[in-house]
């Protein structure tokens, strides 16, 4: 399922970064790796703050609509 489809407070492993060459590049660069753990930690209107990596990071909906976990 995609990321945008998770809970607040939940944990998820990752298990696929979509897109093409430069977003994928761009997305793993901010620590969204498969095998990484995310927990998305609030949702507002699809765009999502998350903890990936130790790291606090905002990420708009369509960026999270290409991780899948």
């Amino acid at each position: 399922m995609p990321l945008t489809m998770m809970r607040t407070g939940e944990t998820n492993i990752i298990k696929r970064v979509g897109g093409k060459g430069d977003t994928r590049s761009f997305l793993e660069n901010l620590g969204f790796v498969v095998g990484g753990a995310v927990t998305v930690v609030s949702d507002t209107g699809g765009n999502l703050i998350v903890n990936v990596k130790d790291s606090r990071v905002a990420i708009g909906k369509d960026m999270a609509n290409k991780i899948m976990v």
